[in-house]
């Protein structure tokens, strides 16, 4: 099966859009992005790790994670929920931290939605970033093809879970 993979940078708009489709069901798919047990399970480029230390999913709630290097070494990020629509639609606000949870501003703003059709369920994220030069910090990190990794990722995982 052929799925929809698209990642499209706009450095004068400093807006990433991803969509990514997924042979799963829409319920499972909604949990593999909101659920502290399951995101851990992908949400890092291999052999990397993520390493969640508070999740609260709900509008206003935060998730606190590290993202690990295989020598133990930790870079924290900060996702503040601002609105949370069940099944359809979420909104965070991401920023790097230090380990004391306090943020590196500027951050950005990340829109997922979801979507199903025959089977197929579609996960379209917006991130606008604050400043072209967090969008090109992203970018100099590595931010397109970690993130693809990860979402390839989570396909193989989908597939286990199903």
């Amino acid at each position: 099966m052929d799925l929809t993979f698209d990642f499209t940078v706009n450095k004068e708009t400093k807006i990433v859009h991803i969509t990514r489709e997924f042979a799963a069901n829409h319920s499972l798919v909604w949990d593999a992005f909101t659920t502290q047990e399951i995101l851990d399970q992908w949400w890092a480029p291999k052999p990397w790790e993520s390493r969640t230390k508070i999740m609260n999913f709900e509008d206003g709630g935060r998730r606190f994670y590290a993202m690990v290097s295989p020598e133990g070494q930790e870079f924290w990020s900060l996702q503040k929920y601002s609105a949370i629509h069940p099944k359809t639609n979420f909104k965070m606000y991401n920023s790097f931290a230090d380990k004391d949870e306090n943020p590196e501003l500027p951050g950005s703003d990340w829109s997922f939605n979801f979507s199903e059709q025959n089977g197929i369920t579609t996960v379209n994220i917006v991130i606008y970033n604050e400043s072209v030069e967090r969008m090109e910090k992203m970018i100099e990190m590595g931010f397109q093809g970690g993130f693809t990794m990860t979402l390839n990722y989570l396909d193989s995982l989908l597939n286990d879970l199903k």
